[in-house]
C-alpha cells in the first residue's frame, strides 16, 4: 500500500473514520467485508419479542370491541374494566404459544414480586402497544417505571443492599440520555463554560466530544485507567476528582473499549472520595455493558446521592433499533440539592423558564427538568418515549427479572467470550479473562502485541507517527476488515477496537489472521529500514 500522511484523520470521530474504512474495504468486490467496527450485536432476545406480538393481537381485539358493528377496520380505546378476565380467555385460546405463556408468567410476577395490580399493568400494556394515548406521565408510564426500576435493582446493585427509591426517565436510547443530561446541567446553571468535566478514559468517544462543544465550553480532565492494573483507576488519577473545579465525572462501566468493569475496591475508593471530599460532585455512569459482566455493581448503588445512571437495553437484548434507554436518579440527590442552593438570580431565571409547568417551579426536580428540557419546556406535555417503545422495554426488563437461572445471560456471556478466544487463537496470543473482564470489545494494543511478537524495538517503531491509523487503513484495503481506532476513545497506545458482538466465529478467525498478516508486513518494513 502506498504510504501517505494519515494526520488528516486525527480529529475525526472513530465512527466517522469508520465510514471511510468501510468504503475502502468494499472497494474489492472479490472479498467480503468484515465490519467489527460497531458494537451492534448479531444476537437478540426472542421471547420478549414474541410476547410483544401476542400482546398486540390481544390489544387489537380489545380495540375492536368498542366498534365491532363497523366493518371498516375501525377500533376504539380499550376498556380497563374486565380486561384481565378477557385476557385469560385469549390466553386459553393461545395457550400453546411461548409469547402468551411469557405474558401470563409476567402478570403473575408483577403481582407476587412487585406488588402491582396485574389488571392495571395489563391495561397499561395494551394501551402502550396501541399507542393510542400520549405518554402519561411523560417521564415514564407508572407501571413501566416500577418494572424497569426492579430490573435495574437486580442488574445494577448485585449484592449491595437497596439504597432508597429512585425515579426513571425513559429515553430514546443511551445517546439521548447523554444529550439530555448535558443540556439540563447547562440550562440549570449547574455547569458553566470553563468548568471541568472528568472522564474515566478510555471512554466512548461522544463523552470526549460533547463537553468542548461551543454549547458547553467545558474543559476535559482525563482520569486514566491503568492497563497494567486490569484497567482500574489508580489513586493518583482519582485524586483529580478532588479538584472543586471538576463539576461532573463521567464513566462507562464496564469500560468501552477496554471492556473491563471497575472492581469493588475501585468503586469503594471512588465512593469514599465523593462522600468525604466531594459531596457536590455530579456523576454520570453509563452502565450499558453491565449485564455482560460477572457480579456487576454500579457506582449508582455505591454512591446513590451523586450518581445519574444511564442504561440502555440495546446491547444485551439486541435492540439498537428500538432506541430504548433510561436515566435513573435517586430521589435524595446532590443535583436537586444544588438546584435549591443556586443564587437567587439563577433561581428566578429558572422559575421563569419552568413557570408554564407548575406553580412552584423551584420545587421541580432535576429529573423532571430533564423531561421538560428534552422538549424545549413548552412541549413538556407531549414529551416522553413512545408507548410501544416503553412496552418493549418493559418486556425486556421482565425477561431479565424472570430469568431466575440466568440462562439468557449465560448464553450472551458465553457467546462473546468464545469469540474473544477465537480471535486470540488466530492472532497468535493466549486468551486471558480476569474477574473484571467482560470482552464485549477487545482492544488490540498494537504496541503491546508487536512487542510480544517481534520485540520492543518494533513496538517503539509502531508508536511513532500515525502507524495505528495506517494499520487500520491497510487492514481495510488489503483484507476488507474494518476496526475502529483506539485513539478515538482516548487510548494512549496505537490500538484498534474489535467488537466481539456482531460477527460469527469464522469472521473473528479471519480478523485475527488479517491482524497478524498486517503486523507481519509492518515488521518487514521495519526490518527493511535497518538493512
Amino acid at each position: 500500500m502506498t504510504h501517505q500522511d494519515y494526520g488528516e484523520y486525527a480529529q475525526l470521530s472513530p465512527f466517522e473514520l469508520k465510514d471511510k474504512l468501510i468504503a475502502i474495504a468494499r472497494s474489492d468486490a472479490d472479498r467480503m467485508m468484515l465490519n467489527a467496527g460497531r458494537g451492534n450485536p448479531n444476537f437478540l432476545a426472542t421471547l420478549p419479542r414474541r410476547a410483544f406480538l401476542r400482546l398486540g393481537e390481544f390489544a387489537l381485539e380489545e380495540a375492536e370491541r368498542s366498534y365491532s358493528y363497523l366493518d371498516s377496520g375501525f377500533g376504539g380505546l380499550p376498556e380497563a374494566d374486565g380486561i384481565d378476565l378477557r385476557f385469560e380467555i385469549f390466553a386459553h385460546r393461545h395457550a400453546d404459544t411461548h409469547g402468551v405463556a411469557f405474558l401470563r408468567r409476567a402478570l403473575s410476577y408483577v403481582k407476587d414480586q412487585l406488588g402491582l395490580d396485574p389488571a392495571d399493568v395489563l391495561a397499561e400494556m395494551v394501551g402502550a402497544y396501541l399507542g393510542c394515548n400520549y405518554p402519561v406521565p411523560p417521564r415514564m408510564l407508572v407501571n413501566a417505571e416500577a418494572i424497569v426500576a426492579a430490573y435495574l435493582r437486580k442488574e445494577m446493585y448485585g449484592q449491595v443492599p437497596s439504597t432508597g427509591a429512585f425515579s426513571l426517565f425513559a429515553t430514546e436510547g443511551g445517546t439521548a440520555a447523554m444529550t439530555y443530561i448535558f443540556q439540563t446541567l447547562k440550562a440549570n446553571h449547574l455547569v458553566h463554560p470553563g468548568d471541568k468535566v472528568a472522564l474515566a478514559t478510555p471512554i466512548f468517544s461522544p463523552y470526549l466530544e460533547i463537553p468542548p462543544l461551543p454549547d458547553y465550553g467545558l474543559e476535559v480532565v482525563d482520569v486514566r485507567m491503568d492497563p497494567e492494573a486490569d484497567w482500574q483507576l489508580p489513586d493518583d488519577e482519582l485524586e483529580k476528582l478532588a479538584d472543586p473545579a471538576v463539576k461532573v465525572f463521567c464513566l462507562v462501566n464496564p469500560s468501552n473499549p477496554p471492556s473491563a468493569k471497575l472492581s469493588t475496591e475501585c468503586l469503594d475508593r471512588i465512593a469514599a472520595l465523593i462522600t468525604t471530599r466531594r459531596p457536590d460532585l455530579y456523576v454520570v455512569t453509563d452502565d450499558v455493558y453491565g449485564t455482560f459482566a460477572d457480579d456487576f455493581v454500579s457506582l449508582f448503588a455505591k454512591c446513590p446521592a451523586n450518581t445519574l445512571c444511564v442504561y440502555s437495553f440495546s446491547k444485551y437484548f439486541g435492540a439498537t433499533g428500538w432506541r430504548l434507554g433510561v436515566i435513573a436518579l435517586h430521589k435524595d440527590n446532590a443535583l436537586d440539592a444544588a438546584l435549591r442552593a443556586l443564587p437567587e438570580s439563577d433561581r428566578k431565571a429558572l422559575a421563569k423558564r419552568y413557570s408554564s409547568l407548575t406553580n412552584a417551579p423551584d420545587d421541580l426536580r432535576f429529573i423532571d427538568r430533564l423531561v421538560a428540557d428534552s422538549r424545549a419546556v413548552a412541549l413538556n406535555h407531549t414529551a416522553g418515549l413512545s408507548t410501544p417503545q416503553q412496552l418493549q422495554m418493559v418486556l425486556f426488563a421482565l425477561n431479565g427479572l424472570m430469568d431466575i437461572e440466568e440462562r439468557y445471560k449465560a448464553s450472551a456471556k458465553q457467546l462473546i467470550r468464545h469469540r474473544y478466544k477465537t480471535l486470540c487463537l488466530h492472532v497468535g496470543i493466549p486468551p486471558a479473562i480476569s474477574e473484571n473482564d467482560v470482552r464485549y470489545y477487545y482492544l488490540i494494543d498494537l504496541q503491546h502485541l508487536g512487542g510480544e511478537l517481534y520485540g520492543e524495538a518494533f513496538a517503539r517503531w509502531l508508536a511513532e507517527g500515525e502507524r495505528g491509523t495506517e494499520f487500520l487503513f491497510r487492514l481495510a484495503s488489503e483484507t476488507s476488515v474494518v476496526l475502529l481506532p483506539g485513539n478515538g476513545f482516548e487510548v494512549v497506545d496505537a490500538s484498534a477496537r474489535v467488537s466481539l458482538a456482531n460477527l460469527t466465529d469464522a469472521a473473528y478467525s479471519a480478523i485475527g489472521e488479517s491482524t497478524r498478516r498486517i503486523l507481519a508486513e509492518l515488521f518487514a518494513e521495519f526490518k527493511g529500514q535497518g538493512d
